[in-house]
């Protein structure tokens, strides 16, 4: 299985080749998306690392521990992306309706979502938390906004 570190080496590698800023903030969240959406369609993980619902959004603590130097701040390394044809094709489509959207609009749209409230429960927005956003609650939300469409 992928980790979250393969699916991020496509984002940062997409950023590089499109001349695009990628904060950390921002990383979270189309990693975020991307599993959310592979839930959804699918119906297993992409990656096995959780979430929690930290106050600017859903973050895997390992991911932001490792690209936390560059604060707010683009990413700034090169990336080579190995993935299996398929992962790529799947990450191409969630790129296409993600990768233009900033951090800040990306961390709005996360906080209208059942998944992060769920986890949150009743907590102030400013409130510290790690608590886990649930696999199962990304696949449910997710799963019945892809029925919709």
């Amino acid at each position: 299985m992928l980790s979250c570190f393969n699916i991020t080496d496509y984002f940062i590698w997409l950023a590089n080749q499109t001349g695009s800023f990628i904060s950390n903030l921002k990383l979270q969240k189309l990693i975020y998306y991307a599993q959310a959406w592979h839930l959804a369609l699918y119906k297993i993980p992409l990656f096995p690392e959780d979430f929690q619902a930290w106050i600017h959004g859903p973050v895997i603590p390992a991911l932001y521990q490792k690209y936390r130097s560059f604060g707010w701040q683009p990413i700034l390394e090169d990336a080579n992306p190995e993935l299996p044809h398929e992962v790529r094709k799947f990450l191409d489509e969630v790129a296409q309706e993600y990768f233009a959207c900033d951090a800040y609009e990306l961390e709005q749209m996360t906080h209208i979502e059942e998944p992060w409230n769920l986890a949150r429960v009743n907590l102030p927005p400013d409130a510290p938390s790690s608590a886990v956003i649930e696999k199962e609650w990304m696949k449910e939300y997710y799963g019945s906004r892809v029925e919709e469409d």
